[in-house]
């Protein structure tokens, strides 16, 4: 069995929850990356998400797409993040997944990189580019070495291609949570438990919901929906920070902050 589905398998146990920050890797630089995602899980964190840098982000807005920029200034490499990966994922004490355009899985080659990830210790693959109809051969490569393909589904997703996208999926369905890119919000859409309620009536595979997740009022408000929460913006924006102040200082907020987000978590 896969970490990600003996994960939910054990919070579903305990009925609990997922918490699910994201880092960007190399920003600012690799070294720094693995303590956060070290930090992180120490202080709550279930999970933790990837983004491997790219030049031409699918739905990323400005903080998570300048960290993005800042990473290949600095000529961060897929070496670089796939060998710090290897050194940190297999003791990580939780699943990590990619973000990762499709882009760099086709040029890197299908086969090649599912490797690479699987020896690195990597749990799963997100891929927010890939249309359901083309991800048969990426979710065969990833099922013959154990890796979930986890697909995304939006608001403005038809219900009848949300369903497919689940057939599609493995680990754990994306649940956007607003038309529109990442980043921090106030508020999130009324509707949003309702359609997630609805999304849990068709698939056995868990829903965790991202995009705009940023306060432990957000995740009072959305763990009753869902079986996770994943919060990248918020995080990122906190990374940014480490090219001004100490590392360590920036490390110790970060981790502040995740333990505040898994204090909201029902059960903890």
């Amino acid at each position: 069995m896969n970490s990600i589905d003996q994960l939910f398998a054990e919070l579903r146990s305990q009925q609990r929850k997922a918490l699910m920050p994201f880092v960007t890797a190399g920003d600012p630089d690799v070294a720094f990356t693995a303590e956060a995602l070290r930090e992180m899980v120490r202080r709550g964190a279930s999970m933790c998400e990837v983004g491997i840098p790219y030049s031409d982000p699918i739905a990323d807005g400005p903080v998570i797409q300048a960290s993005y920029t800042r990473a290949l200034e600095r000529g961060v490499k897929l070496r670089d993040i796939l060998g710090m990966l290897g050194q940190t994922a297999p003791s990580l004490g939780a699943p990590a997944v990619t973000m990762v355009s499709y882009a760099i899985v086709y040029r890197h080659g299908v086969e090649k990189y599912c490797d690479q990830a699987q020896a690195a210790g990597v749990a799963g693959l997100i891929v927010p580019d890939l249309p359901a109809e083309e991800s048969p051969q990426l979710l065969d490569v990833c099922t013959k070495r154990g890796l979930c393909l986890i697909q995304l589904v939006t608001p403005l997703t038809p219900r009848d291609r949300a369903l497919r996208i689940c057939e599609t999926s493995t680990g754990f369905v994306y649940y956007v949570s607003v038309a529109g890119i990442t980043g921090e919000r106030a508020a999130l859409p009324a509707e949003l438990a309702e359609n997630v309620a609805w999304l849990r009536e068709h698939t056995k595979l868990p829903i965790c919901i991202g995009f705009g997740v940023s306060t432990p009022e957000h995740v009072k408000l959305l763990a009753p929906a869902a079986d996770g929460l994943i919060v990248g913006s918020a995080i990122v924006r906190r990374v940014a920070e480490a090219a001004t102040r100490p590392p360590a200082e920036v490390l110790k907020q970060i981790g502040d902050y995740v333990a505040s987000l898994a204090a909201a978590l029902p059960g903890d």
